[in-house]
């Protein structure tokens, strides 16, 4: 999901500690002005994520259930809006109550139930919506609407066990019709053609100045002939509070090689980036550290690409 200040698996804490001292070092000291934010409406939402349907509406999802959603929520939940200003609810679209299949949760080492999808994400192509997701005891999935509206029905189209191992799932749809699967740090495989499994053996994308363009929130888009890898790091840029930024890289070709990583929207972790009816980027938003102007809902941005080819928010 999104990574709190503090991290419920060992693995991810250690993911964190990489994080927080190897971005000392790799992360560039140029850090782009933010424009005035607030929330697009008021429920507790981690995660955003926002994709554009077939007829222009959008839809928006994310991380729901607070406060228990560190260890269980119902399911998930979208939003949708003809103008990205005014949101209604469609409601629960998915729960493990009446959708689950090898999602059924287990006892942390708490003792407390770990049942809860993290970092849905919306995405249509191939004629229908499909849903990639994680649950909080490690494992991604796929959904696909059976109906080819967002409110499903929805299948899981691996029902057997997860698609991977590891956390945040997103799709990325390329220009020649191949589909990949983005995972946890910059991770990446082909999808066979009914997204049913990896077609072949995953890798690890990499910019040019670091390990890892972040430690989470992977996500891959394609602008101006540019593909475009983000992902989710803690930077300490003053040396005492830790921001969670939008890191990102870039490169001609989706496999690399990538250019340095760099911040692309401070603050600005664990988002997606979409365009609009009219042709205009955006970023999603939702607040996950103390510099942050609110904490946990959802939010959008507009974003450019300068003359260097860096993700940049646009500052009226």
């Amino acid at each position: 999901m999104t990574r709190r200040t503090s991290h419920l698996t060992v693995i991810c804490a250690c993911l964190i500690g990489l994080a927080l001292t190897g971005s000392a070092e790799n992360v560039t000291n140029i850090v782009p002005a933010m424009p005035d934010m607030k929330p697009i409406f008021d429920y507790p939402v981690r995660d955003t994520s926002v994709c554009v349907g077939p007829d222009g509406t959008y839809y928006l999802t994310g991380t729901t259930g607070h406060p228990a959603w560190w260890h269980t929520n119902e399911g998930i939940r979208i939003w949708k809006s003809k103008d990205l200003k005014a949101w209604d609810s469609i409601g629960l679209i998915w729960s493990f109550e009446k959708d689950a299949t090898w999602q059924k949760g287990k006892i942390g080492r708490d003792l407390r139930m770990k049942r809860a999808i993290w970092a849905p994400e919306l995405h249509y192509f191939k004629g229908t919506f499909w849903i990639a997701y994680c649950v909080n005891y490690e494992g991604t999935g796929i959904l696909r609407s059976e109906s080819g509206k967002p409110e499903g029905p929805y299948v899981d189209v691996k029902k057997d066990g997860p698609m991977t191992g590891n956390i945040d799932a997103s799709l990325f749809a390329d220009g020649d019709g191949s589909v990949y699967l983005v995972w946890q740090n910059g991770i990446i495989a082909k999808m066979k053609d009914d997204l049913s499994g990896l077609a072949e053996e995953p890798r690890h994308l990499k910019p040019a100045n670091a390990g890892q363009v972040g430690f989470e929130a992977a996500f891959v888009t394609k602008i101006n002939g540019q593909y475009h890898l983000i992902c989710a790091d803690f930077n300490k840029r003053d040396g005492k509070t830790a921001t969670y930024d939008c890191m990102a890289a870039s490169s001609t070709n989706i496999y690399g090689p990538y250019g340095d990583r760099y911040v692309a929207i401070p603050g600005g972790g664990h988002n997606v980036l979409f365009n609009d009816t009219d042709g205009n980027w955006w970023s999603t938003y939702f607040g996950n550290d103390p510099k942050a102007p609110f904490r946990e809902r959802p939010a959008i941005l507009r974003i450019e690409v300068d003359s260097e080819n860096r993700i940049r928010p646009v500052v009226k």
